[in-house]
């Protein structure tokens, strides 16, 4: 819990409502322990994953969770109305993560931030009280590109634990092989890969801007920051002329406030 304040969303920032900062508390304390276990637990993961779907189902059923880090999310569902699905298709990505190493195709790819990202827009829309079809479509763009950031980010530390997030098809595209991924500095192929997908993600930020212009107030301010955060990453990313590899791409506060203020101005 105490790593809640170092991610990119900001779920225990000031600028959010007292209840909403509380269950979106709640609900990383979830998540993370999800990650932690599909990433770095020994033993068996899967059956670790099982049992904390099953004290999700347990929330659902009325009866209090095992697990200590998922007691506060019984009052986050109660008073949310949250469906299980988002909550469970983030332990299904975890799923996926010990059984699937490399996507063959961005389709791929995309089903799989259905599964790791998309949710956590619409967790986050529950908490806000503004859950619809149509803000669900915005939001899973912006989450999607998200996800796509991060792998970019990422690909040296993915490929340490033996996953590949960049599509095989393209990868054969632009003539990167897996063992380019291990150089010490990208090449131009993977460069010019990087830059694509780089780009892939910034249309869907730009298609799910509107999502922004549908909240109010402090809502309005998250979720604009979360999509900044995004642009200010891929700025990042081209800020070092997309060499992943050689750098951490990592945006500064400065280039984030800059992003937040074009995003809030509709600025593209």
């Amino acid at each position: 819990m105490a790593q809640a304040k170092d991610e990119n969303f900001p779920v225990a920032s000031r600028v959010l409502r007292p209840e909403h900062r509380r269950h979106l508390l709640a609900v990383y304390g979830f998540a993370r322990l999800v990650d932690d276990i599909g990433d770095e637990a020994t033993g068996d993961r899967l059956a670790q994953l099982d049992e904390v779907e099953k004290d999700v189902r347990r929330i659902y059923d009325g009866a209090a969770p095992r697990l200590e880090v998922l007691r506060p999310l019984r009052a986050t569902v109660a008073q949310t109305r949250m469906p299980a699905d988002p909550l469970v298709a983030l332990i299904d990505a975890n799923r996926q993560d010990q059984r699937v190493r490399r996507y063959e195709t961005y389709a791929d790819l995309v089903d799989y931030c259905k599964l790791s990202a998309d949710p956590v827009g619409r967790i986050v829309l529950y908490v806000f009280g503004r859950a619809n079809e149509q803000r669900f479509v915005w939001s899973d763009q912006i989450c999607t590109a998200l996800q796509i950031v991060e792998h970019l980010q990422d690909v040296a530390e993915d490929l340490g634990k033996d996953r590949i997030y960049l599509p095989t098809e393209d990868m054969a595209r632009f003539g990167v092989a897996e063992a380019d991924l291990t150089a010490g500095s990208a090449g131009p192929h993977l460069r010019k890969l990087v830059a694509f997908e780089a780009g892939r993600a910034a249309n869907l930020l730009r298609a799910g801007a509107p999502l922004i212009d549908s909240l109010r107030g402090r809502e309005r301010l998250a979720v604009a920051g979360f999509a900044a955060g995004g642009r200010a990453a891929l700025a990042a990313i081209a800020a070092v002329d997309h060499d992943v590899l050689g750098h951490r791409p990592r945006p500064g506060k400065a280039g984030l406030l800059r992003e937040l203020v074009r995003v809030l101005a509709r600025k593209r």
